[in-house]
């Protein structure tokens, strides 16, 4: 079914859903550990983080397949000094080279399939220098968190830039082992409806460790939260630092 938002509209609702927080801090402040590093920003969405991490002096490529949201990266403030690139991390040529790359907003549990998963990090691993960093955050499944997804709990309502107003909430429900499909409704001011599904793969952190592992990636460390609690004490996440 097609959406009532435009590709334009679905941006700028994921902006609006999606505000900086703590854990932007902690990507760039990640990054700033390396001074005017060259970064992939892996699944950079609409750009955001992408091209704050360009205006702090970084060499900065932002990768992502969806075109409304690389379209919308493209027409931000500052848009220029990043390097934008259509598609998954199949497309990086073999002359890429990066000193770090970074996975936010959880990309890593949007990429169900095994096999693009497993591509993904060698992807990764193949760009990387040696020595070179990797960093993401996958929601820890121990968590629970989709038990929150609720209606009650979700609730929200948004003004687009255009003027376009809507409620959205979501609720989830377990969609295989390890797969939980999650389902954004939206009602808008006319009292129109739509719903939109996705898949969100939790593995555990004894997954993620194995899988970077026969990527040829060395964790370095992970984390439970964005004040560097351990796993299990911060805000149910895994927050996995690596290096090729």
């Amino acid at each position: 079914m097609e959406s009532l938002l435009t590709a334009a509209q679905h941006a700028d609702l994921y902006d609006a859903e999606n505000l900086w927080t703590t854990a932007e801090d902690f990507f760039l402040r990640f990054t700033n550990a390396t001074p005017a590093s060259r970064v992939l920003d892996l699944g950079c969405g609409t750009g955001r983080l992408t091209i704050a991490l360009a205006q702090a002096g970084h060499e900065v490529s932002g990768i992502d397949p969806h075109s409304g949201s690389m379209a919308a990266a493209r027409a931000k403030p500052g848009a220029d000094a990043v390097r934008w690139i259509d598609g998954t991390s199949s497309v990086l040529g073999e002359e890429e080279v990066f000193d770090t790359v970074l996975m936010t907003s959880h990309v890593a549990q949007a990429i169900v399939d095994e096999n693009e998963w497993t591509r993904t990090l060698a992807n990764i691993k193949r760009v990387l220098v040696p020595g070179g960093r990797l960093v993401f955050d996958s929601r820890d499944p121990a968590a629970r968190a989709w038990e929150t997804w609720t209606p009650a709990q979700t609730r929200s309502e948004f003004t687009l830039s255009d003027g376009t107003h809507l409620q959205s909430w979501i609720d989830s429900a377990l969609h295989d082992e390890g797969l939980i499909k999650i389902t954004e409704h939206r009602l808008f001011a006319d009292s129109s409806r739509e719903m939109q599904d996705a898949l969100l793969a939790f593995r555990s952190e004894d997954q993620l460790r194995a899988d970077l592992t026969a990527a040829g990636l060395q964790v370095d460390e992970v984390l439970g939260g964005w004040s560097h609690e351990p796993v299990g004490h911060g805000a149910g996440e895994l927050i996995f630092l690596a290096h090729a």
